[in-house]
């Protein structure tokens, strides 16, 4: 049997249709439609796939334009906007049935060094001892959507533990930022293209989710619509998406139906290896028929 983590690799690994051209396929993990930080993923997959000479990603900025349809494959078209002495750049267009769906810039730079400075990670549990978040009972899962209890119910390729666990299906008000715990469910291989795409797909977990904290809403509820809008990630140092990274999440702000979430990501000693940011829309709506037009995100 296929784990999840090879599952994801393969999702990630995309087929080559010429140079600049990309094939990626869509896995069902439960939203209605594709998940934004598959496109993510296999965005990366495909700019990091043209680079012709070792240098590293070291910043992503992306937009959804479409929500993606979960049966069809996506097609990434790859263009080579410039190769300098230290710097490369990539812009990355995701194609379903004619249409854009998505776009990524993202920038390359050649090893070299430099001044260095962090913020200190803030001072939470080690995941070791932190409980995984216990299963739903089966007498509410029930009471669930389908879509809603696939996802809660799937045995994904990544293992959260959160600092501050929240009930997602009754939430409180609470004030808006959180740190998780994550990593890659088995051990993989080294290369830091892999890894930095693993980390892209991650990123999209748990992030527009802490806007919503002090409205005691969540994406479970059938009358909240969510959808990232656009994601940036910037990555600082080498890591490992198969040991634990911290995910340390505040919202500064929320208005106009859009929410604001960043991060930081930690390694378990203490280094800061990528920053992310993400906006998205959060809406309230009377008609809960109408709120499932829009995917939930997490």
């Amino acid at each position: 049997m296929t784990s999840p983590v090879s599952e994801l690799i393969d999702l990630l690994s995309l087929e080559r249709l010429e140079d600049n051209l990309f094939r990626g396929q869509s896995r069902d993990i439960g939203t209605k439609y594709v998940f934004g930080g598959q496109v993510l993923g296999q965005a990366l997959s495909a700019a990091q796939a043209t680079m012709e000479e070792p240098r590293n990603a070291h910043s992503l900025h992306a937009y959804f334009l479409k929500a993606g349809d979960i049966e069809a494959p996506i097609v990434y078209q790859v263009d080579r906007t410039r190769d300098g002495g230290s710097f490369s750049v990539r812009r990355v267009t995701a194609i379903q049935h004619g249409q854009p769906i998505f776009f990524l810039a993202a920038s390359f730079q050649k090893e070299e060094d430099g001044g260095e400075h962090q913020l200190s990670m803030p001072e939470v549990p080690k995941p070791e001892d932190i409980a995984p978040a216990p299963a739903v009972p089966e007498d509410v899962l029930a009471t669930l959507p389908t879509k809603v209890q696939r996802w809660l119910t799937r045995q994904g390729p990544f293992e959260f533990r959160h600092v501050y666990p929240r009930d997602e299906l009754n939430p409180p008000k609470r004030p808006p930022y959180q740190q998780v715990w994550f990593r890659l469910s088995e051990p993989v291989g080294d290369a830091p293209e892999l890894h930095r795409a693993l980390l892209a797909y991650a990123s999209d977990f748990h992030l527009l989710g802490t806007a919503t904290f002090p409205h005691g809403i969540s994406y479970y509820q059938p009358n909240v619509q969510m959808a990232s809008l656009d994601h940036a990630l910037w990555f600082h140092r080498a890591f490992r998406a198969d040991d634990w990274l911290l995910y340390s999440i505040d919202s500064p702000s929320a208005q106009g139906g859009r929410g604001l979430a960043r991060a930081l990501v930690y390694d378990r000693h203490g280094r800061l290896v990528a920053s992310t940011a993400q906006e998205g829309l959060i809406r309230v709506v009377q008609d809960a028929a109408a709120a499932a037009h829009v995917p939930a995100k997490g």
